[in-house]
């Protein structure tokens, strides 16, 4: 059975700078605590079971691991793809496809391109940072085990559910 996200009628765009910049601008948290990494990563374990997702989940804040899972077929291959995404997050404060993306867009590769060791860096979807609103990027959460750009789809998604509910709360 094809997976839905896999099939061509669902197939999407793939977005522009434009658009993942304007992501990472929307996507900004008012504060970010360990409770809200335990229920932004259960939120991500939760969509990645009903998607039958072979995903590793990764939350960091200031260094620190706050949350981690590996659902069924994931691999550890996918815990070392977290850490070389989330170093790109780390060092660039984008989102590790954007700065991909960034690269492509200049005509060449991050891998060609940005001096950095490939089995230390990887700007392949998949990771973003969380960002503080008047502080700045604090963290990241990554997602790996799909395609790059589903990777980067599915922690969009759970950032705007989580941020949506949280609004929501407040109101």
């Amino acid at each position: 059975m094809t997976h839905p996200q896999s099939t061509p009628a669902a197939a999407e765009h793939t977005p522009g700078i434009e658009d993942l910049e304007a992501q990472e601008r929307r996507l900004v948290f008012e504060r970010f605590t360990h409770d809200d990494a335990w229920a932004l990563g259960s939120l991500l374990v939760e969509m990645a079971r009903e998607r039958q997702a072979p995903v590793a989940i990764d939350i960091h804040r200031a260094g620190q691991q706050l949350f981690h899972a590996a659902l069924p077929g994931s691999t550890p291959d996918n815990d070392a793809w977290i850490a070389r995404k989330r170093r790109v997050v780390e060092r660039y404060g984008s989102a590790s496809y954007l700065v991909g993306a960034r690269f492509r867009a200049k005509g060449t590769s991050f891998e060609e391109s940005s001096r950095l060791d490939p089995d230390t860096y990887a700007a392949h979807g998949g990771s973003f940072p969380i960002t503080v609103a008047n502080v700045g990027v604090i963290g990241s959460v990554t997602v790996s085990g799909l395609p790059q750009l589903q990777d980067h789809r599915m922690v969009a998604e759970a950032l705007e559910r989580f941020l949506g509910q949280a609004a929501a709360r407040r109101d």
